[in-house]
């Protein structure tokens, strides 16, 4: 059998957990996968480690000093790369007018590059009451001529859109977006139960960092995360990072929505991988402080410094059991899930998947990372 064949103690593949697995990769993709014995000695055997899905990161804004924009997103693509992430969105910031236009349409040339997977724009059509680390000043109502200005200056590569749906126009900017093949999702928003609902119904699928910058849960009124949470065709994000929100929310959230409809995601920002610090987010000023990073001088969290093997190892950690069954929820979570968000259906290990992949050790630290076939750290044992 020609190919590269490549074994590990644990294979992962996304849709199944093979123990003493291995895989055959030739032109970049899956050939064949299978346990036990391979069809001839390995070219690279692994030994105990854990081989899983490369990381897919719907929501992210820099990391390794690069922040998502032209000048530096190559930079903070390759730092993510080299912890598992092998698909990323780049994600923006609320800005003016002029500067949303100017950094889509530089955003989408590393789109067609192929440096990123796209773009989304988590503002600047987000509520005032619940900016998180967005500029309240250019927070704004969504107007279909902005909307289809932004959309032509991306020339495809606007994949997602976070929306406030109570915001008046939200709900037809909502239908617009899906109608030109973008996500919607809901998130900073002060919304009602009710109008949340009407946003999904208007074709949102996403909730972006799930709890985070929206209105909480109240007995009287339970507000956008239950009707998001009980929405069988909405994706939720969660920030699994031990920051963002508590592990047993998480585990309410997996028991809520089922483990096949949770993405995790880093909304990392240019000081993941860093030391403490002050960096910006945008326009606005951050002070990083024992990893963890706000808007100067105030308490509100701004973004994150996680990459996804730690969220991948925190999905197994907090879950609270062990066991393939968790490896595999895990790998959903960081690889299956986000994946169909975007309408990619090889990001697994399966015969005809893409050769993405990430090696983990029993501690599930990233080892090695391969992105369509190459290794794009030093090659294991190399």
């Amino acid at each position: 059998m020609s190919g590269l064949i490549l074994a590990a103690g644990t294979l992962v593949t996304g849709e199944t957990v093979l123990t003493d697995g291995w895989l055959v990769i030739e032109g970049g993709r899956v050939s064949a996968v299978g346990s036990g014995a391979p069809p001839r000695p390995a070219d690279v055997d692994l030994g105990d480690q854990i081989v899983v899905p490369g990381f897919v990161d719907l929501h992210v804004h820099g990391g390794g000093g690069g922040a998502y924009d032209a000048d530096s997103a190559a930079a903070g693509v390759e730092f993510h790369r080299g912890h598992g992430t092998t698909t990323t969105l780049a994600s923006l910031v609320t800005a003016s007018p002029q500067h949303l236009l100017t950094s889509v349409a530089r955003l989408a040339d590393l789109t067609e590059q192929g440096v990123i997977a796209g773009i989304h724009l988590e503002g600047p059509w987000l509520s005032e009451y619940r900016p998180g680390a967005h500029q309240v000043s250019e927070l704004r109502d969504p107007e279909l001529a902005e909307l289809t200005a932004v959309l032509a200056a991306g020339r495809g590569a606007v994949r997602m859109i976070t929306f406030a749906p109570e915001r008046p126009g939200a709900l037809e900017a909502i239908r617009v977006a899906v109608d030109h093949g973008v996500v919607a999702a809901i998130g900073h928003t002060n919304a009602t139960y009710a109008i949340a609902q009407a946003g999904i119904e208007a074709g949102a699928t996403v909730a972006t960092h799930l709890f985070n910058a929206m209105t909480p849960i109240h007995h009287r009124e339970p507000g956008p995360i239950i009707a998001l949470l009980e929405d069988p065709r909405v994706t939720v994000e969660v920030i699994l990072d031990g920051i963002h929100l508590h592990p047993v929310i998480y585990g309410h959230v997996v028991a809520a929505a089922g483990s096949d409809r949770v993405a995790l995601v880093t909304d990392a920002i240019a000081a993941a991988g860093l030391a403490d610090g002050d960096y910006v987010l945008g326009e606005l000023k951050v002070s990083v402080a024992d990893g963890v990073s706000k808007l100067a001088d105030q308490d509100t969290i701004a973004g994150g410094t996680a990459t996804t093997d730690r969220l991948f190892g925190n999905a197994v950690r907090f879950s609270g059991r062990a066991g393939p069954d968790v490896l595999l929820a895990a790998a959903r979570q960081t690889s299956a899930n986000p994946a169909r968000v975007l309408g990619l259906t090889d990001r697994t290990l399966e015969p005809g998947g893409t050769a993405d992949l990430v090696v983990l050790d029993p501690d599930l630290k990233s080892t090695a990372v391969m992105q369509r076939g190459d290794w794009v750290t030093p090659a294991p044992g190399g």
